[in-house]
């Protein structure tokens, strides 16, 4: 895969990161932390579904299960190295299984889901 394909493939990754970043940003300052993980949690699969929809349907690069590690894999990068680390200054948001487990598992199987089912179609 050439660099623009490498590139595109990750511009689709952090518009998933940074909706599930705004959905916990926003969440937190209008309703409970809960709700806010529960929203999140719902979210995250549904956009990078969207995302993952659009991605094969103009790009597709990248097989199902690649893409699928791919975007979850960029997103626990970030979650580690700038939320973690440099926002939160604490691992703490690791512990939840509602706020991190969860959407990771629902974002590797929306994507790898979405990717399989458009793949089938052709």
């Amino acid at each position: 895969m050439n660099l623009k394909k490498t590139i595109i493939v990750l511009v689709h990754a952090v518009v998933g990161w940074g909706i599930c970043g705004a959905i916990i940003g926003i969440g937190r300052n209008v309703t409970t932390m809960e709700i806010t993980l529960i929203l999140h949690a719902i979210g995250a699969p549904v956009f990078f579904a969207i995302i993952a929809l659009f991605y094969f349907k103009y790009f597709n690069y990248t097989p199902p299960l690649q893409t699928a590690i791919i975007f979850v894999s960029f997103v626990i990068f970030m979650d580690v190295f700038l939320v973690a680390l440099y926002i939160e200054k604490s691992f703490a948001m690791f512990t939840s299984i509602l706020g991190t487990w969860i959407p990771f598992v629902l974002i590797f199987m929306a994507t790898y889901t979405t990717g399989l089912y458009l793949n089938s179609r052709r």
